[in-house]
C-alpha cells in the first residue's frame, strides 16, 4: 500500500475537526475493528439517528472512514491509508518537539553550574 504523507492544510482541518468530537472518535475507533452499519452504530449512542449520520458525514468528509451502499443499509469502516497519513503528521509534529526539547536541554545544561562550585557565582 503507497501512502501519501503530505495533507493539505483544508485535509489537516478536517482530520481534526473530525477528532475533536468524542463521538466521530467512538466510530472511527468502532469501525477500525469491522464495518458496521450506520443503523447498528447509531443504537449505541443517546442521539437521533440523523445526528449519528451527521457523525458519519464529517468522518467521510475528512476520509477517515468510507462509506459504501449495500442494499439499503450504508455500511461504513476506517479509511487505513488517511489513519496513516494523519499519524505521520502527529508523528512528524512529535518529532518537531522532541526536537526543540532536546535543544532546550542542552541550553539547559551549558548554562548549568559545574558540579561543587559556587551557584551564586561567589568565590571566597
Amino acid at each position: 500500500m503507497v501512502v501519501r504523507n503530505e495533507l493539505s492544510d483544508e485535509q489537516i482541518d478536517r482530520v481534526f475537526q473530525a477528532l475533536a468530537a468524542s463521538t466521530r472518535r467512538d466510530i472511527l475507533r468502532r469501525t477500525i475493528a469491522e464495518e458496521q452499519s450506520v443503523s447498528a452504530l447509531a443504537r449505541d449512542y443517546d442521539m437521533s439517528f440523523a445526528a449519528v449520520q451527521k457523525h458519519v458525514a464529517v468522518l467521510e468528509a475528512a476520509e477517515l472512514i468510507i462509506k459504501r451502499a449495500e442494499g439499503r443499509e450504508r455500511l461504513v469502516r476506517a479509511n487505513p491509508e488517511m489513519i496513516a497519513r494523519a499519524r505521520a503528521l502527529l508523528a512528524r509534529y512529535e518529532e518537531l518537539w522532541r526536537s526543540r526539547i532536546s535543544r532546550l536541554d542542552d541550553l539547559l545544561a551549558e548554562d548549568a553550574p559545574e558540579p561543587g562550585s559556587d551557584p551564586r557565582g561567589s568565590e571566597n
